[in-house]
């Protein structure tokens, strides 16, 4: 007898306190993968079992963003969100029972602006690079190269692509981004999840780390205060530039959603710029909030006939601070390009 009541009063307690599961309690907005563009205030409206009730509790992301002691609708600035996709809850309370209504929402930045381009200048550029990470310092280009086998460091002259230096990788390597941090080159391996150290000038190894949360290695550059790197998700990851530990990271978003594949990166005047593997599209970066503010379209720049339709991807960007000057390039490509962005 003890037995059935316990299973009765079980019985009970799950009719009074899921609401939820029967679809008594549950949102009516924001919809289930709304999209908002940042700035738009979110209306967090529920369709209540009674309205007779304690209080209600709304959450974004386990965080409290709001509470009611009735059944009128909460307006939240998704400004205060933040970007991104957003868990939403509401916690009903009625006579000491709890119940939990769900939604998400997808936070979203303005239009990106739309940058096309004009050639400045062509330089030669070696067709065996398969190209990963580019950097210009001091007149000279640093360029990694991918592909198992065939993974290298290189010194490149920049007006005649004259490889000055190269070193070789481990066979079993497959080199990925690299950036350079005062007398050091930093170079990431894709799959094999450990970064190396080179000294600048002799290009000996002088160290190596593991990765953290990120899943691979894709592309390296810094802003002078950390390494950022990507892993070909629609993640950005801010190492410390002595541990190499990752210490925080943004997700970037344009205003369709999360931009995935982020590839070959590089730091320019407080943006990073980042290039979408597969496509002829670099995306411009607040580092801040992860918003694609600018995207670069270079469909039609290299038009060489003899371009494979595969391991051929733009892949390359290198920047000369002191006189203003944009390098791309990409794998395998025999030409390197200096271009000037024109807004759209």
């Amino acid at each position: 007898m003890k037995k059935i009541l316990g299973l009765c009063s079980l019985g009970m307690l799950l009719v009074c306190s899921c609401f939820t599961n029967k679809g008594k309690l549950e949102f009516v907005a924001p919809e289930s993968g709304k999209v908002i563009v940042i700035g738009q205030q979110v209306n967090f409206k529920l369709k209540f079992p009674t309205v007779a009730l304690d209080s209600v509790v709304y959450a974004v992301d386990g965080n409290i963003v709001g509470r009611k002691n009735d059944t009128t609708t909460l307006v939240v600035d998704s400004q205060t969100i933040g970007l991104g996709t957003k868990n939403l809850t509401a916690k009903v309370y009625v006579d000491g029972k709890e119940d939990i209504a769900y939604s998400n929402v997808i936070i979203v930045p303005e239009s990106a602006k739309q940058y096309g381009f004009e050639i400045v200048n062509t330089f030669p550029h070696d067709t065996s690079a398969f190209t990963q990470g580019l950097e210009y310092a001091d007149g000279i280009l640093y360029e990694s190269t991918g592909q198992y086998n065939y993974s290298s460091i290189r010194k490149v002259e920049l007006t005649s692509g004259k490889v000055l230096k190269k070193t070789m990788l481990d066979a079993k390597s497959f080199g990925e981004g690299m950036t350079l941090w005062g007398n050091k080159l930093i170079l990431l391996t894709w799959e094999e999840k450990i970064g190396i150290v080179f000294d600048k000038n002799t290009f000996n190894q002088i160290g190596t780390f593991e990765y953290g949360n990120s899943k691979e290695g894709w592309g390296l550059t810094n802003d002078g205060k950390r390494l950022i790197k990507s892993d070909g998700t629609n993640m950005i990851y801010f190492l410390n530039p002595d541990t190499y530990k990752e210490e925080s990271s943004i997700s970037v978003y344009d205003d369709k959603g999360p931009v995935d594949s982020l590839n070959e990166l590089e730091y320019i005047d407080g943006k990073i710029y980042a290039n979408v593997y597969g496509q002829e599209i670099i995306v411009i970066i607040d580092p801040t909030t992860g918003a694609v503010e600018g995207q670069i379209n270079l469909v039609g720049m290299y038009t060489n006939p003899e371009r494979k339709t595969y391991d051929n991807e733009l892949n390359g960007i290198a920047y000369d601070k002191d006189a203003k000057r944009l390098f791309v390039t990409g794998k395998k490509w025999n030409q390197l390009f200096e271009i000037k962005l024109n807004e759209r």
